[in-house]
């Protein structure tokens, strides 16, 4: 997936440079610049490349910042969902021991033939 991302950018940039290169300087009777009304009396020259890439990147900003809020979010909800999860579940109960003492083939329970492990008479 990061490689389609990447080739996708790539792409994008040879576009980019291709067609700033194509416009950037038109016939002579043309500046090749376009003048764009700050104000009553100012007027800005910006070529064409240039106001083109800047609107991209000005329209891109909005939607970046919102999916790297929404991402942002998403990860917070998840900690602490897990978070909660983690407080409201218990360790494993310890096995019940049983009832009965559980007799080995020579009729002596597990406890005693532990305690005489060492003596056989």
């Amino acid at each position: 997936m990061q490689f389609l991302k990447t080739a996708i950018w790539v792409i994008l940039a040879v576009a980019i440079a291709l067609f700033s290169k194509a416009n950037w300087d038109i016939q002579p009777s043309y500046t090749g610049r376009v003048p764009i009304k700050l104000w009553e009396d100012w007027i800005l020259l910006v070529r064409l490349p240039v106001l083109i890439v800047s609107a991209f990147l000005l329209g891109l900003l909005p939607m970046w910042i919102f999916s790297r809020v929404a991402r942002w979010r998403i990860r917070r909800r998840l900690q602490n969902a897990e978070l909660a999860l983690a407080a409201t579940t218990s360790p494993c109960p310890a096995p019940v021991p049983p009832l009965e003492p559980v007799l080995s083939p020579s009729g002596e329970s597990d406890e005693d033939a532990a305690a005489n492990a060492g003596f056989r008479p």
